[in-house]
């Protein structure tokens, strides 16, 4: 999927939804709990009551690999469900990797020969070499980590080069166009750092943005949306409890689909006032 179809979802859907599977078995209703995959059934009740409203799943992998073989087997079918249900759907992997290129090698051909990712989350700290081998797959691509919604993002993400004058997620925007292109290339801007996407947007005018931090973190959509919006949306912007952890009880799927329901329309608004629709 390129970055010209991925717009056509988000204006066929009137959606730039991204919900994010971030299934934790300490949270699941109770009565799942009698079921021969857990994870895998509550995953299967929010894909279907949602993906009409959503471009964009993304599994957490930290939430699968915490239950080691069996979590794996989780993730696999689930992946596999989004591909037979709603094929169209964009599917991340939220897995944060990068290493020396060899090993990012190995965890590209994970992420996108075995589990048939679209897209993987990928720490540039490394450098080019490690980000690479993710993008010698074609139609995939690698979501670098730029400026994140966690309070730790000013440890180092706010350092300035003083012979530049740019920060270090500047230097990273900056540096990672030359190893990719708008369609296959995206970058992690957290919600919470809304302020600072109109100079991102100065600096990747045409990449999308995968948004986190919107919901349960506190991040504004709208803020997101005048900052960071271009003339192909750019933008998947993702929630992950507000919705999936709407309800703990049997009905937890509805309650789902109504709190994405809220964020759709809000979605839907911004795109026809931005004359995208």
């Amino acid at each position: 999927m390129n970055s010209a179809q991925l717009f056509e979802q988000i204006k066929a859907k009137r959606s730039f939804l991204c919900i994010g599977l971030d299934t934790d078995i300490q949270k699941l209703p109770k009565h799942l709990a009698a079921t021969s995959d857990p994870i895998f059934a509550f995953n299967k009740e929010i894909i279907d009551h949602t993906h009409d409203l959503a471009v964009a799943y993304k599994p957490n992998l930290a939430f699968y690999e915490a239950l080691g073989a069996e979590g794996l087997v989780s993730l696999d079918k689930t992946v596999k469900y989004i591909r037979e249900k709603c094929p169209e759907m964009f599917i991340i992997a939220d897995a944060k990797r990068g290493d020396i290129g060899n090993t990012s090698n190995l965890y590209a051909r994970a992420f996108f020969d075995h589990f048939d990712f679209d897209a993987v989350t990928v720490a540039p700290y490394m450098g080019e070499d490690s980000v690479k081998p993710f993008m010698t797959y074609l139609d995939r691509w690698v979501i670098l980590l730029a400026l994140t919604s966690n309070k730790g993002a000013f440890d180092f993400q706010f350092i300035e080069d003083k012979a530049s004058g740019d920060k270090l997620f500047e230097k990273v925007l900056k540096t990672s166009q030359t190893w990719g292109t708008t369609d296959n290339m995206m970058y992690v801007v957290g919600a919470t750092k809304a302020e600072k996407l109109e100079e991102i947007r100065q600096l990747v005018p045409d990449h999308f943005l995968l948004v986190p931090g919107v919901g349960a973190q506190g991040g504004s959509l709208q803020e997101v949306a005048k900052f960071g919006m271009n003339d192909q949306c750019g933008l998947l912007v993702n929630s992950s409890r507000a919705i999936i952890y709407a309800s703990d009880g049997e009905d937890f799927a509805q309650k789902a689909r109504t709190e994405a329901e809220v964020v759709q329309l809000e979605m839907e608004e911004l795109l026809l006032e931005a004359e995208l629709l």
